[in-house]
């Protein structure tokens, strides 16, 4: 990874994490910080930013727990800690390729508590 650590607090629940060196991942750290309103599909987090970036040659629909993505049609960045409505098994499925810019640590169980609505802002740490 980069070196490139954000805090992600989504009402009382705080993850660190990492963003990678990718293009898209520059352009989130280059917009920090970031607020939203959190909307949820299945065990995937999402919200709509500023950023703005096209699907990356690497992009993919099928992410690890824990990734952050960014979905280009939604100018959205995702956090994935469980299957969602396209995943044909346990594996985090976004709705259409996205790109991956990092990954957050911790018991991502504590984002279950996150309800559609509550606010998240991401920050440089």
């Amino acid at each position: 990874m980069s070196g490139r650590k954000v805090t992600i607090t989504a009402g009382d629940v705080t993850f660190t994490g990492e963003l990678n060196e990718s293009s898209t991942a520059g352009k989130v750290w280059a917009a920090l910080p970031i607020q939203g309103s959190v909307n949820t599909w299945g065990d995937e987090i999402y919200f709509r930013t500023a950023v703005s970036d096209q699907e990356a040659s690497d992009s993919t629909d099928v992410f690890e727990l824990g990734a952050v993505a960014y979905w280009p049609p939604g100018k959205a960045l995702c956090i994935f800690f469980g299957p969602t409505p396209a995943s044909s098994g346990q594996e985090p499925r976004m709705a259409s390729p996205g790109n991956l810019v990092g990954r957050i640590q911790g018991d991502l169980d504590r984002l279950r508590k996150v309800k559609p609505g509550t606010p998240i802002a991401v920050a440089k740490a």
